[in-house]
């Protein structure tokens, strides 16, 4: 499936593949792996379109993680969707998940994190470089928790603000991108 994915993307009207390849690779990922590597999950998901699913397993997935952890998950889907430049499905991903967890009784995550990220969707609607930078600052301890954290955020002042990396390819971040041939 890799390589139709790969073949998609050169060769495809999709800069990063076909989104209906990404969806099923996502998916298959997802179901059939013994251990779910939900950055790679979330990678295919971002580039597909199917909200609605990328929201019901990042809520599956919510009950299997550990304790704490579950404002992650939702995190790391809503910051891969922004450093991509793309606000509208983050947006939309957000309530999706708000809307299917009140839809099957369960507590949306009320944690730091969760504040920083409804923070920073609201501050991306704004040419406010200096409120982004105040929000990363303010909420460091809560973005460290993932390393990934700070490598997608320096991609999304990349998109949003033109604030440009020192070394583009650092990281996992960027090893990924490496990896699919994106950079």
């Amino acid at each position: 499936m890799l390589f139709f994915y790969r073949w998609s993307a050169e060769f495809g009207a999709h800069r990063y593949g076909s989104p209906e390849l990404h969806e099923m690779l996502a998916d298959y990922m997802y179901s059939q792996s013994p251990e779910v590597d939900m950055v790679k999950v979330s990678f295919h998901f971002v580039r597909g379109r199917n909200l609605k699913k990328f929201a019901s397993t990042i809520i599956n997935f919510m009950g299997k993680c550990y304790p704490g952890e579950d404002d992650l998950a939702i995190a790391r889907a809503i910051l891969m969707y922004l450093s991509l430049g793309n606000l509208r499905d983050a947006n939309k991903l957000m309530d999706e998940v708000e809307k299917e967890m009140q839809s099957k009784n369960l507590d949306f995550p009320l944690s730091e994190l969760m504040q920083f990220v409804n923070y920073l969707l609201l501050t991306l609607q704004r040419d406010a470089l200096p409120l982004f930078n105040m929000l990363r600052q303010s909420y460091k301890s809560s973005t460290e928790r993932d390393p990934l954290f700070n490598e997608l955020l320096d991609e999304v002042a990349k998109k949003f603000y033109g604030v440009q990396r020192k070394n583009p390819l650092q990281g996992m971040f960027g090893d990924i991108f490496k990896m699919m041939g994106d950079e």
